[in-house]
């Protein structure tokens, strides 16, 4: 049963996700499942990005390459999926947050000038 709603905002997350291979997809549609459906999301999948105001990013390990996917919360069951990246690094880069933020932030005044949606 699940416990959250996933909602893809605009193509951000498509336009990563259809460039991974057939194995890096399976896994995030697995962990996305386990976003959804889990009371309490284990932190290797699922974690708050603390220098930020909300953001959250589902985190994909496949082999020995590391997937960040950012998101953040409309109500309590509602996560918006923005953008997704490679990460090569050990520090998330300060353009991906930054980005992802651009993007919540995109929500928020579409969402405050359209209420329908």
């Amino acid at each position: 049963m699940r416990k959250r709603t996933i909602y893809f905002y605009k193509d951000y997350f498509s336009d990563f996700y259809d460039q991974l291979s057939w194995n890096v997809q399976k896994k995030i549609l697995w962990t996305l499942e386990v976003v959804e459906t889990l009371d309490r999301i284990p932190e290797i999948y699922f974690k708050h990005l603390s220098t930020t105001d909300g953001l959250y990013e589902i985190c994909i390990q496949v082999g020995g390459n590391i997937y960040r996917i950012f998101c953040f919360f409309d109500d309590h069951a509602l996560i918006v999926v923005g953008n997704g990246f490679q990460k090569k690094t050990q520090k998330t880069p300060r353009q991906e947050i930054d980005k992802a933020l651009a993007i919540k932030k995109q929500y928020h005044e579409e969402k405050k000038s359209d209420p329908a949606k």
